[in-house]
């Protein structure tokens, strides 16, 4: 039977991105959910133990009719690699989708009944890879010294030793040296056969497993047994870099994984407990000590603290933080003993939510990545016929020798796999995306990368994206008569309840002035215009200047004229139908605006910012930023003029409001600020978490530079493929070349991808 456990929980992450996550009952346990709210864990399946009835797992079955798996992979080289479980796994009766997330390595299928779990791991690892439960820590694969270089490559090194021995053995007996190559070969061949034996009854017929066991055995049965066991090698050592190469493009979120401690010192009756950072839950008291890192995002419970923040946000200053501020996970402290208050459920920190976007945009291929995958399907299988038809054309047309042909059509089908063609897209955008998550700036998937690197204009929303989005009241003014507080009173009276900024500021002044504030009915908030409502019997308006249908005085005029000028929003308040007075409020720029918009100048992108407010206030704004403007803007006028614009260029538009939400979907592209509304940040498809306008420059920088080089990665890898089939077809090279053209190839276009890992914000 399933065990519910209490830990199982499926939240919206601040970022605003489904995220499922499951603690485990037990260090075996799988991270298993049902569509709901249910979570099982079994140490091997979850809905066939022995203790359930046939009555109770038809109940089970029924109830849960979509369960969901996770495990991390160990051993994948590359996202061919991922390819080649994904189908393995697909093949299983019961499973219904299967996806395999190589940045990190992590396998998610869903499930339309409860079957035996052992049966997943089993077909997993008849094809050369394991799974660990996704709850525990994969292993650290990337090498560390001598003793883990043998310890990870016993095979290669061995087989290394053998060839070396054969190799002076053949200098005095040929015959001798013979058997003692073939035996390498052989030895070597074993596990390789074996994998692709497995491959082949799990969907995977075209593997390089498959064709590197047919030409060796081609090269044995031509008696060319020198060459024979260095493809062998060659292949096992190209095997070898491209793992390494590899764990350097996932090197970027491996990092982000490490940055959690394993451990937390929690306070518990006055007394500090060590426990695992795991089975910390919101509300618990945690003492971190200075130079180490938070377990979870907390609220600091002290006046004041530094935080270097760094492997977050790229800040390399220190960050001050005061009481009730919440500060993430990661985090390290700088200066003190500090306590903070758990605010952040297992699996829901920030550095959770930075990697569950990692794997939400893993899943979105880009457009290049999908014709690729497409591409390579029946491009093997076409080498094959082509490599048949080289061996048997001539001999059999031609009166050649069959020996020569079959030699050549052997190197023909090592050069036909695809491996450095398939790894070529994904391999630089999983290093573009890692890279853009160290600056900040989260791209959801291939497809919105590809759309970034090709913008030539972004749209702003002003509040909350181009300024700080916490406007404070800087003027009063009520026409003759009327009592100061009585107009404030009257106006926050309607504002009571509001999420919007300059409502919540309002409140605030008033607050501070200590005025009491009735009860106001029948409010309601004019899209665009204002918010009205009832006090005391009188209805209570506040009103856009543009948007007011009484002819104001040639006094109010002349004051609103003035407040507008310096940048400030001005609201007419009308009590009774009779105008009381004016408030005016002013927001601060972002620090970091004017310099993105240079930045984007100087990179020949156009920028322009999109606002409801008046054209006089928003030209203030506008000549602070250095930015274009449209002003009054309903939210469909930004929607129009979006559409509009990006019918004529590809456009990004930048928000953070709900209002927001349209435009960019509308756009190319949408880009949300991270501290914007969930609504916003689920329409995006990338976001500035940390609120930092200079990053975005940096992410379409980023986003080319992907571009360029996934150009570079399928020319170098279709290039090397093209001259090594023609010189292969004229015997110019042989077996041993065709491996490293494949191996090579490979490890070249993953290393050319792991150059964006290097990329750095230029200041």
């Amino acid at each position: 039977m399933c065990t519910k456990h209490t830990a199982c929980r499926s939240d919206k992450a601040n970022t605003a991105f489904k995220v499922s996550s499951c603690s485990p009952a037990t260090p075996t346990a799988l991270a298993i959910e049902a569509e709901g709210s249910s979570c099982c864990s079994s140490g091997t399946a979850c809905a066939a133990s022995s203790s359930a009835s046939p009555q109770d797992e038809e109940e089970e079955a029924g109830s849960q009719s979509h369960l969901s798996l996770s495990w991390v992979v160990q051993g994948m080289d590359c996202p061919a690699c991922a390819q080649k479980v994904e189908k393995a796994v697909s093949s299983i009766d019961g499973v219904t989708s299967t996806q395999v997330r190589f940045a990190t390595q992590k396998l998610v299928i869903q499930l339309e009944r409860p079957i035996n779990v052992e049966l997943i791991k089993q077909s997993v690892e008849a094809i050369g890879f394991s799974l660990v439960d996704s709850g525990n820590k994969p292993e650290q694969t990337q090498l560390t010294g001598w003793r883990s270089i043998v310890k990870n490559n016993t095979l290669l090194i061995s087989l290394s030793i053998a060839m070396l021995v054969s190799t002076v053995v053949n200098q005095f007996s040929s015959l001798i040296g013979g058997y003692l190559f073939t035996l390498v070969c052989i030895t070597g061949l074993f596990p390789i056969a074996q994998k692709a034996f497995s491959m082949a009854k799990s969907g995977t017929p075209f593997s390089i497993e498959t064709l590197m066991t047919v030409a060796a055995l081609g090269a044995l049965y031509l008696g060319e047994t020198v060459e024979a066991a260095m493809v062998l090698l060659l292949f096992l050592l190209g095997e070898r870099l491209e793992a390494y190469a590899s764990n350097r493009a996932r090197s970027g979120v491996q990092a982000l994984m490490a940055l959690v401690p394993e451990n937390a010192i929690v306070i518990r009756d006055g007394e500090r407990v060590e426990i695992a950072a795991s089975e910390l839950t919101i509300g618990d008291l945690v003492e971190v000590s200075p130079g180490d890192r938070l377990p979870a995002d907390g609220v600091l419970k002290q006046q004041s603290a530094a935080f270097d923040e760094s492997a977050l946000t790229g800040e390399s200053l220190p960050v001050e933080r005061m009481l009730g501020e919440t500060v993430m996970a990661g985090s390290v402290v700088v200066d003190q003993v500090v306590r903070l208050q758990i605010s952040s459920a297992q699996g829901d920190n920030a550095i959770d939510r930075i990697l569950h976007l990692i794997e939400e945009a893993e899943s979105r291929k880009a457009p290049l990545e999908r014709f690729l995958d497409k591409f390579s399907r029946w491009y093997t299988p076409l080498m094959m016929v082509l490599s048949a038809l080289v061996i048997v054309i001539p001999p059999v047309m031609f009166a050649q020798p069959w020996e020569t042909w079959l030699y050549r059509g052997l190197a023909m089908l090592l050069i036909a796999c695809p491996c450095a063609l398939v790894i070529s897209t994904p391999a630089a955008i999983t290093s573009g995306l890692a890279t853009a998550a160290r600056h900040g700036a989260l791209i959801k998937g291939g497809a919105a990368l590809e759309q970034l690197g090709r913008v030539n204009a972004v749209a702003f929303d002003k509040t909350g994206t181009l300024t700080q989005g916490k406007p404070q009241v800087t003027d009063v003014e009520r026409v003759e008569g009327v009592d100061e507080s009585w107009l404030l009173s009257m106006a926050a009276a309607v504002e009571v309840g509001s999420k919007h900024p300059l409502a919540q500021s309002l409140l605030r002044y008033v607050e501070s002035k200590q005025i009491v504030v009735p009860e106001a009915l029948d409010k309601k908030a004019m899209l665009g215009q204002g918010v009205t409502g009832t006090v005391n019997g009188h209805v209570v308006s506040l009103i856009a200047p543009s948007k007011l249908t009484k002819t104001l005085s040639a006094d109010l005029t002349r004051r609103i004229e003035a407040l507008e000028g310096q940048g400030k929003t001005v609201v007419v308040v009308t009590v009774a139908e009779q105008i009381s007075g004016l408030l005016a409020w002013q927001d601060t720029i972002r620090q970091d605006a004017q310099k993105a918009i240079a930045t984007l100048n100087n990179m020949g992108i156009h920028s322009i910012m999109l606002t409801g407010d008046n054209p006089i206030a928003a030209k203030a704004i506008a000549g602070q930023v250095g930015i274009d403007y449209q002003a009054s803007l309903l939210p469909q006028d930004k929607v129009d003029y979006v559409e509009q614009l990006a019918s004529q260029t590809s456009v990004a538009m930048v928000g953070d409001g709900i209002n927001d939400a349209p435009a960019m979907k509308a756009a190319s592209i949408g880009i949300a600020m991270g501290g914007g509304t969930d609504v916003a940040l689920e329409t995006a498809d990338a976001a500035l978490t940390h609120n930092r306008l200079v990053e975005l420059p940096f992410m379409i920088q980023l986003s080319q530079a992907t571009l360029t080089n996934i150009k570079q990665n399928v020319t170098l890898a279709l290039g090397l493929k093209g001259v090594f089939l023609v010189t292969s077809l004229f015997g110019i090279t042989g077996l041993w070349m065709a491996v490293l053209a494949d191996s090579g190839a490979t490890a070249l276009v993953t290393l050319n991808a792991l150059r964006l890992l290097r990329l750095e914000r230029q200041d």
